[in-house]
């Protein structure tokens, strides 16, 4: 028995070459989740991966000498270049962003939104922001008295 194969080309090696799609490089992506707590005092950025193991926590503190600049947004600018160098050379792309405040506090510090705005700047893809700010349900008495703290 004899097969015969019908209507096949031969092409030259140049064409075989140029004829054949591209392929696309495809990046793993991995998760971490950011907690970002801003006080009016300081500014700690702690980086876990979605487990829960610690892969970065950098501090105001650690970037500047003076303490009164801990909460400074250029400060925790400087804070979040240092912790997306360390979490970048971990293969870390894509994030989950909780920030969170002081608990009776008015708000977050001045530091969050900075901190946020660099780690978009620094090319990492944000999945999500969450503000995790914990908020009294009753509990203890305030502290300060009946009328409050007189200044």
């Amino acid at each position: 028995m004899k097969t015969e194969v019908v209507n096949e080309e031969k092409k030259a090696p140049s064409e075989s070459l140029s004829a054949e799609p591209e392929q696309k490089i495809v990046k793993d992506e991995r998760a971490g989740i950011v907690y970002i707590f801003s006080s009016f005092n300081n500014t700690i950025i702690h980086v876990t991966d979605l487990a829960g193991h610690t892969l970065a926590r950098i501090s105001g503190g650690m970037v500047t000498k003076h303490s009164r600049l801990k909460a400074n947004p250029t400060t925790a600018m400087f804070v979040a270049k240092r912790t997306a160098e360390r979490v970048r050379d971990l293969g870390i792309t894509s994030l989950y962003i909780r920030m969170r405040g002081k608990t009776r506090a008015p708000g977050m510090g001045p530091g969050a939104h900075a901190a946020v705005k660099t780690l978009t700047k620094e090319g990492f893809k944000i999945i999500s922001i969450i503000d995790t700010t914990r908020v009294p349900r009753g509990g203890p008495k305030a502290k300060g008295g009946k009328r409050g703290r007189r200044v």
